[in-house]
């Protein structure tokens, strides 16, 4: 297919489809893991190891996913990785054990990072033909599937649906998706075939920037994910029916944000969204902290949404964009760094909870914003 106008939108709408069954296939295993934890009689500390497998999985892989990318193309590795992750969710849903389990997670984790270094090469390299900025389009997608899978996977429990059957359904939808849309995938080399970087050269300054950036940012994302439910609980109400407002919030917020960042990033630049993203995120935070009911605080977690879901994709670009790496090899470094922020973030709220308070662990946390708006005030590079 040639690359033109047209065909440039169709591979938009196909490499889409790839971001969304992504972002579904994730979503629908997180949905079911309650009915997972009830069949293995896993206690909470059980299955906390266990859930360890998926994040440890997708770690230990970053570094060799950005050379394999970098190797052997982002194309060929994202058909590969889309089939062996859909093909993982039929087995994590027929698993028997703890240890098939934790297997199947950690396998889980490996492939899904595979592809999503892939798949996000694939949008930098559309990007080089678009001339301007899309990316963050992508993870748009990518997060309303999560929100869509999650309500299918709410509604399927209300049913009492079996997860393997669940899972086997999703996987065999996402499966033929990923095979009809495989022949849109952009050749690596018909982008960048003039272009020959080392695999391994010293960051710069502007770089290791955008690692940090990525590293406050989803340690912010991770904590939201893992402990909004539980300050609201703990902190802000005690009535069960709002438990789930501030997490709610963040994500729609999150979604919605991240369709419009694209637009914003075209008409106000690189650095001033990253500055806004820092103020977005403290704010959000601080006004849960300092007003902890339920209006305010939802609508602290709301900010919290619009201040770190531009972060990873427009750290992503920036990093594609680099003259010295590969692209597949600049996301993987930026994604190592950041992903280290989302490991930690979880954690160390329970931790800083644990010794003083969880109002006190949020309000430690909203000092990354602060990080964030210096970095951005700081950068001389625009993306």
């Amino acid at each position: 297919m040639e690359i033109n106008q047209v065909s440039l939108r169709e591979r938009r709408i196909r490499i889409s489809l790839f971001f969304f069954f992504y972002g579904f296939i994730f979503a629908t295993w997180a949905s079911r893991i309650p009915n997972i934890q009830q069949r293995l009689q896993l206690s909470e500390t059980a299955l906390g190891a266990v859930l360890l497998a998926m994040p440890v999985g997708s770690f230990l892989t970053v570094p060799f996913s950005g050379y394999f990318v970098a190797k052997t193309g982002s194309r060929k590795v994202v058909i590969i990785a889309s089939i062996i992750y859909s093909c993982l969710l039929i087995a994590i849903g027929f698993s028997q054990s703890v240890w098939q389990l934790a297997l199947c997670l950690f396998l889980f984790g490996s492939s899904g990072n595979m592809l999503n270094i892939g798949i996000n090469t694939q949008a930098i390299d559309l990007e080089v033909l678009y001339k301007k900025i899309i990316i963050s389009s992508f993870h748009g997608v990518w997060s309303f599937a999560g929100l869509f899978a999650a309500t299918i996977g709410t509604f399927l429990i209300a049913k009492a649906f079996p997860v393997k059957w669940h899972f086997l359904l999703i996987s065999s939808i996402s499966l033929l998706s990923f095979i009809i849309c495989s022949p849109y995938l952009l050749d690596d080399n018909n982008v960048r075939s003039n272009e020959k970087r080392p695999f391994f050269v010293k960051p710069d300054k502007a770089f290791l920037s955008l690692g940090i950036i990525a590293f406050c940012s989803m340690m912010c994302q991770g904590a939201m994910f893992d402990w909004s439910g539980v300050y609201f609980k703990k902190v802000v109400t005690t009535d069960p029916a709002y438990i789930g407002v501030g997490y709610t919030a963040f994500m729609i917020s999150m979604t919605a944000t991240r369709f419009i960042t694209d637009w914003v990033t075209h008409r106000t630049g690189f650095k001033k969204i990253i500055i806004a993203c820092g103020i977005f995120t403290t704010a959000g935070l601080l006004l849960a902290v300092y007003f902890p009911h339920l209006y305010p605080a939802a609508i602290g977690m709301l900010f919290t949404g619009i201040g770190v879901s531009p972060v990873v994709p427009l750290v992503f670009s920036a990093a594609g964009k680099s003259k010295t790496l590969p692209p597949a090899i600049a996301i993987a470094a930026v994604s190592t760094i950041g992903f280290i922020g989302l490991l930690i973030g979880p954690p160390m709220i329970g931790f800083i909870a644990g010794v003083t308070s969880l109002k006190i662990s949020f309000l430690i946390l909203s000092f990354l914003g602060i990080v964030i708006i210096g970095i951005g005030i700081c950068m001389k590079k625009q993306y």
